[in-house]
C-alpha cells in the first residue's frame, strides 16, 4: 500500500472501483482488464496494483459497495416506517432491488472463481458487509413481522438471497440469447426485476 492519508487511499481505491464500474455497465467482465480500468481514471495501471492485486479483488469491491448501499437503502426504510404488512415489504423490498441492478448483474457472475482471486483478508472484508445485508434483512422481518418465528426468518433469508443469484439472468436478456431461444423453440417470459422480486417475496411470505 502506497503512503499517504487514508483519506486518500480510500479516494484512489474508489476511484479505482468506480472507474471499473462505469465500465461494467457496456464491457463484460471478460473484456475487463487492469489496463482498461487504468484508462477509464487518472492512475495508470502500475498504481491501481498498489490497491488491489487482481481484476477480482476489484470487482469484489465493486460488489461490496454495492451491499452497502442496498443495505443502507433497507435500514432507512426500516427507520422511516413503524409498521408495514406482508404487501408491502415486498413491494419496498422488490423496489430496493430494482435500484441496484449492477448488484444483481454481479451477483449472476462466478462469484466461486471470484473469490478465490482475492486475497484472504479482502475477502474477508467482503464477508463482513455481505453478513450486514443479511442481518438488516433479518431486522426487517423482526420489526415487521414479530409473529414469525426465529426459523421462520432463518428460512426467508436462506431461500431469498441464494434467488438472488439468478434475477439479473432471468430480467435482462440479450439479442443473442433472445435468438438462441427463439431457434430452440424455448418460451420467455418477460419480467422485469421488480416483478420477480415482488412475487418471490410474497411467497416467502405466505401472501
Amino acid at each position: 500500500m502506497p503512503k499517504g492519508s487514508e483519506a486518500l487511499t480510500n479516494a484512489r481505491r474508489e476511484e479505482i472501483i468506480e472507474g471499473c464500474a462505469r465500465l461494467y455497465e457496456t464491457v463484460s467482465f471478460k473484456e475487463i482488464t487492469m489496463k482498461e480500468i487504468s484508462t477509464a481514471i487518472s492512475l495508470t495501471r502500475a498504481s491501481i496494483y498498489n490497491y488491489f492485486q487482481t481484476k477480482e479483488e476489484i470487482f469484489l469491491a465493486l460488489l461490496q459497495r454495492e451491499y452497502e448501499r442496498w443495505t443502507a437503502r433497507l435500514e432507512k426504510a426500516r427507520e422511516d416506517h413503524e409498521k408495514m404488512s406482508r404487501e408491502e415489504f415486498a413491494r419496498e423490498l422488490a423496489h430496493s432491488l430494482e435500484e441496484r441492478q449492477q448488484l444483481l448483474k454481479l451477483l449472476s457472475m462466478n462469484l466461486y472463481d471470484l473469490e478465490e482471486n482475492c486475497r484472504f483478508e479482502r475477502l474477508v472484508e467482503f464477508k463482513v458487509v455481505y453478513g450486514r445485508a443479511l442481518v438488516e434483512v433479518g431486522n426487517c422481518l423482526e420489526k415487521f413481522f414479530p409473529e414469525m418465528t426465529e426459523e421462520e426468518r432463518q428460512d426467508f433469508l436462506y431461500l431469498f438471497f441464494p434467488f438472488l443469484f439468478g434475477v439479473y439472468p432471468y430480467t435482462v436478456v440479450t439479442d443473442k440469447q433472445r435468438r438462441a431461444m427463439d431457434e430452440a423453440g424455448l418460451l420467455y417470459r418477460e419480467q422485469t426485476i421488480y416483478e420477480i422480486v415482488y412475487g418471490e417475496t410474497r411467497k416467502l411470505l405466505g401472501v
